[in-house]
């Protein structure tokens, strides 16, 4: 399962890689280079706790009821 790493030395963890190990988001993990030079990552610690997203708050709660074709002229400045 190759992934590519960002200039920022990010990566994604794999789909089946985060469900094999169970990780959601806010988990921990931590790398280990084992004695045979292999990376080894494993999920340490109890999932952060995280507040309501401050989108599904606000969700729905837009009193204007416009269309899209109203929207796109609205945006695009047409009269």
């Amino acid at each position: 399962m190759p992934t590519a790493m960002t200039t920022k030395g990010q990566v994604t963890v794999p789909q089946k890689v985060r469900k094999a190990m169970s990780l959601l988001p806010g988990c921990k993990v931590e790398f280990e280079i084992n004695e045979s030079g292999q990376t080894v990552m494993r999920k340490c610690g109890p999932v952060e706790e995280r507040g309501p997203d401050r989108f599904d708050e606000v969700a729905g709660t837009a009193d204007i009821k416009w269309n899209t074709d109203e929207l796109m002229a609205l945006l695009r400045g047409e009269d």
